[in-house]
């Protein structure tokens, strides 16, 4: 007799939720109570009002390194992926070479080596010299790990397919190419979608440490608002806390539509 079971419970949302309500509620008792115990002329929360604009125009800058970054990673990566499953040795071995340099090479060591060999300005015919500017070399750097990483979940992907797709396509006369566009990759875009996203999310939360070479985005605009503004002890956890709280409030809904996403397709 097939006996009912009561449906499983998901606790890991309303865990989410209570943290970032608390993380939210955390952030304003602190400044309130800094503002009330110092007074409104000087306080840490009024010094942060006027420095909101600046750090979050600094955010902007992480949000758009990010999303460059992540819209060549994934070409470049698609592109890497696929030379790696070639039948050519001769394209296979290089496009692994560098899969593995670069997924197993620390993200600030690569900047660095970026920053360095990259020149601060080129000359091109008709355009004359046009400057790089440190944002761009850093959006290279990011680029080029998360590409890697992309090339290995597309290689993953595609060979997580049953061989028996393969032998059915090929039984109906399906060329390498064919059955690869018609039957591989629309099953690889779903198994791919969770990861892509997660790597989205982790490659916006590591755009910070550009801030180590020189570029104004959120942190560095934080660290020299707060040095314009005296480098008072007292600004640290205020400054410091709305900038998490905007990378949270950024960070948190694709962190849950890539949990949402891995239950569905990991259901179909």
């Amino acid at each position: 007799m097939k006996t009912l079971s009561m449906p499983r419970p998901n606790l890991l949302t309303p865990i989410l939720v209570v943290t970032a309500l608390l993380l939210v509620v955390a952030t304003a008792g602190v400044l309130f109570f800094l503002h009330v115990a110092q007074g409104p002329a000087d306080s840490p929360l009024n010094v942060l009002f006027r420095w909101m604009p600046f750090i979050l125009q600094g955010f902007l800058l992480n949000i758009l390194m990010s999303v460059i970054a992540m819209i060549l990673a994934t070409v470049s990566g698609v592109i890497l992926g696929f030379m790696q499953i070639s039948d050519a040795t001769i394209i296979r071995q290089p496009a692994r070479f560098v899969t593995h340099l670069f997924r197993n090479s620390p993200w600030l060591v690569i900047l660095f080596a970026i920053m360095l060999l990259v020149p601060f300005e080129i000359s091109l015919p008709y355009f004359g010299v046009v400057m790089i500017p440190g944002w761009v070399k850093a959006t290279i750097g990011f680029t080029l790990p998360v590409m890697a990483n992309i090339a290995e979940i597309l290689r993953g992907a595609v060979a997580s397919i049953s061989t028996g797709q393969w032998e059915s396509a090929e039984s109906l006369a399906f060329s390498r190419m064919q059955t690869m566009r018609h039957v591989i990759l629309p099953q690889c875009v779903r198994r791919m979608l969770p990861s892509w996203m997660n790597w989205f999310a982790l490659l916006t939360l590591m755009t910070p440490i550009a801030a180590i070479l020189g570029v104004n985005e959120a942190l560095g605009n934080t660290q020299a608002a707060m040095e314009s503004a005296g480098s008072s002890p007292d600004l640290l956890i205020p400054f410091y806390l709305f900038l998490m709280s905007i990378f949270f409030i950024f960070i948190y809904p694709v962190s849950v539509c890539t949990k949402r996403l891995e239950r569905r397709f990991a259901t179909t």
